[in-house]
């Protein structure tokens, strides 16, 4: 990637390995990097860079910052496949005016598997010596406790009346709001043990551990590879039935929700205007399916499309984010009214979350049923969101319930 001229500022080499049995003990107790779905993924550990970034031009500064990077380092990579290379983990705020940083990571070592392949890139700063993988065993379980956070449930109801009434004046059509849970664990908790847990858990959604951020999200904001674009749009949710005969009257209700299909196609159109700038041969289904989780049902639109030239996923990130699925429509008032009324900063809680390689290709989803966290003294403080879409005719008490058990995967693997 370099010229002749410019010496590299880092060298990366990957080369084929044999497959392991659990990728996460190859990354650190403490500062776990990982990104993993259906069996494929790969994890980092130590850190060759870190570029940061902040304010509303924080992912195209990110998506500059990144282009330059790649532009000084030396690049052999022989295993050729979706992950191999050069590679950063990012996490990114949800809002502008957030205190959170946005984050782009590379790790000086990552151990990866995707289908057949299997291989170890090393990254290596000029002037540093190559480090070798170090497989590191699972700590002891560790205990945490969990309890309401700044917006209680009884309080998110109430936020719900607000976000209505912003609704009936006219002033939203919809507006994504969520509530708080925050707790603590002790300080030398080997973090690996949630993102082993969510992954067991659940394998169909992506697994993600980035900068303290920990989550296993069922939502793809944007996947970029060789030119081709997809994008995953989850709208409308339903709790599973207890058993077969209330699981299908649970997923009939919501196919047949007026309200969800409304939160659908506000989540949809987002999207959709969002890539039309950017893309050609833009392609969504007509109705949306139904997506099936552990926890619960959701209504889910793909999209598909052919990438306009030299664009690259962080680039995409930026033009889609914040979709309406998680800020509401129109997105920018939207955007002002959850200030309003949430009572907390979400830091990157629905921001998003995933990786981008060399050539600009990368996976990233929405950062949802995930839990932030933070050393703080003698302890590691956790904060974990949930939230839902708020359209004309919902109901504070529903709303809140989904709330809870959105929050299950994350609680579930915590406890």
């Amino acid at each position: 990637m370099t010229s002749a001229d410019s010496p590299a500022l880092v060298s990366v080499v990957s080369r084929p390995t044999d497959r392991v049995d659990e990728l996460l003990t190859f990354t650190s107790p403490d500062t776990p990097l990982a990104w993993w779905r259906r069996g494929d993924g790969f994890v980092g550990f130590g850190v060759a860079a870190t570029l940061t970034a902040s304010g509303a031009n924080r992912t195209a500064e990110l998506a500059a910052q990144w282009r330059d990077f790649v532009a000084s380092a030396s690049i052999d990579d022989t295993v050729g496949v979706m992950g191999s290379g050069l590679v950063a983990f990012g996490a990114i705020a949800f809002d502008a005016e957030s205190a959170a940083t946005s984050t782009l990571i590379v790790p000086r070592v990552i151990v990866g598997q995707r289908h057949d392949a299997a291989w170890v890139t090393t990254i290596t700063p000029a002037g540093a010596a190559p480090i070798d993988p170090v497989e590191t065993g699972f700590g002891d379980y560790w205990p945490a406790t969990l309890g309401p956070g700044l917006l209680t449930p009884e309080g998110y109801q109430q936020a719900v009346r607000d976000g209505l009434a912003a609704i009936a004046d006219g002033t939203v059509g919809k507006v994504v709001l969520a509530r708080d849970i925050v707790g603590t664990i002790p300080a030398d908790a080997d973090l690996r043990r949630l993102s082993r847990a969510l992954q067991a858990g659940y394998p169909d959604c992506w697994n993600f551990a980035v900068d303290g951020l920990i989550g296993a999200s069922p939502e793809t904001l944007v996947t970029v590879s060789n030119g081709t674009l997809t994008a995953r749009v989850l709208a409308g949710t339903a709790s599973r039935g207890a058993d077969a005969d209330a699981d299908t009257a649970a997923a009939t209700a919501l196919v047949t929700s007026q309200k969800d299909q409304d939160e659908h196609r506000y989540a949809v159109a987002s999207v959709t205007a969002a890539l039309a700038t950017h893309t050609t041969a833009l392609a969504a289904s007509e109705q949306p399916f139904m997506l099936k989780l552990p926890n619960v049902w959701h209504l889910a639109t793909d999209i598909e499309a052919t990438l306009g030239e030299r664009e690259s996923s962080l680039d995409l990130v930026a033009a889609l984010h914040p979709t309406a699925a998680v800020a509401g429509t129109p997105t920018a008032v939207a955007l002002d009214v959850i200030r309003r009324i949430e009572p907390f900063d979400r830091h990157r809680y629905a921001g998003p979350v995933g990786w981008i390689d060399a050539a600009g290709d990368g996976e990233w989803a929405i950062a949802l049923r995930c839990a932030q966290f933070e050393p703080v003294d003698d302890h590691i403080r956790v904060t974990a969101h949930a939230g839902a879409g708020i359209v004309a005719g919902s109901d504070p008490e529903k709303e809140m319930l989904e709330t809870r058990v959105k929050f299950r995967p994350i609680i579930d693997a915590i406890a």
